[in-house]
């Protein structure tokens, strides 16, 4: 019995007419389509005509849903992957089907179009030679100023999605985190009717958002630039290594001091690593 075939395919991330003609012929062929809301896609249906079966596929039932999934392609029929919007798998549901399929050899076929990455690259005015998706930060406060922290020093451009519930605190804590100057944009509502972009420092794209109560509404993709140079080369600093090495020929004050100027690290915190390291004999 010949295998059937998954699409993955990319649906608008707003207007509708970003659809491409192989995509609507696509997800009017297949024998099903694997939406990760039904009542959003059936919109999109409705604007293009296509009837075709669907069945919900999200981040909370895609394991229990793997199994019947594979059946069918097993048996033969063509699935197509769709999102609300955008391209399937980036921030998205999908990863544990593509991956099962691919791993039993059913062939997957990409069909490309819209992605607010993408869309929010293309525009940005930053490099894009390189670039680190990071997708949404933590919810939990403490937990997004760890996150930020572990990216402080990255030298691509950073790339983050936000709701419009986080977007004031998220561009607050970045600013804390990787300086008010770092230069960034902030895209919002791409392809929609109220698309704006936001450019210049952190500090001045907080001020933008909180001065607006329209900017802090919709869907948005926060961009950063990358860190420069002298902050870059801080992460080859084995903090720890280096403590250990200086308690070893120094009083502790004397070590976390050094220590705190090379890396710019919180002398509290490093004092407190410089002990433990001492005490235990590390």
């Amino acid at each position: 019995m010949t295998k059937g075939l998954l699409y993955v395919v990319a649906t608008p991330i707003g207007n509708l007419e970003d659809f491409s003609p192989r995509a609507v012929e696509t997800l009017r062929q297949v024998d099903l389509i694997a939406a990760e809301d039904t009542r959003h896609t059936r919109l999109l249906l409705r604007h293009y005509g296509i009837d075709t079966p669907m069945q919900s596929l999200h981040e909370h039932n895609e394991r229990i849903q793997l199994a019947p999934l594979l059946a069918n392609l097993q048996a033969g029929r063509r699935i197509a992957l769709v999102s609300d919007a955008g391209t399937p798998l980036i921030s998205d549901p999908g990863f544990p089907l593509v991956r099962e399929v691919a791993a039993q050899g059913i062939r997957v076929v990409p069909i490309p179009g819209p992605s607010a990455l993408a869309c929010a690259l293309s525009v940005a005015g930053l490099p894009t030679d390189r670039f680190l998706f990071a997708g949404f930060p933590p919810r939990n406060p403490g937990q997004r100023r760890q996150w930020f922290d572990s990216l402080a020093r990255e030298a691509a451009t950073l790339v983050f999605y936000e709701s419009s519930h986080r977007i004031l605190a998220s561009l607050q804590e970045m600013s804390q985190t990787f300086g008010a100057e770092r230069e960034g944009v902030v895209a919002r509502e791409m392809t929609k009717l109220h698309e704006t972009f936001l450019r210049g420092s952190l500090a001045a794209l907080i001020a933008a958002v909180a001065g607006d109560e329209n900017q802090q509404k919709g869907e948005f993709v926060v961009l950063l630039s990358g860190a420069p140079p002298g902050e870059q080369a801080r992460v080859e600093i084995d903090v720890t290594d280096l403590l250990r090495r200086l308690v070893r020929e120094m009083p502790l004050k004397k070590a976390v001091t050094l220590v705190a100027e090379v890396t710019g690290g919180k002398k509290n915190q490093l004092y407190e690593q410089a002990l433990a390291i001492k005490e235990g004999g590390m």
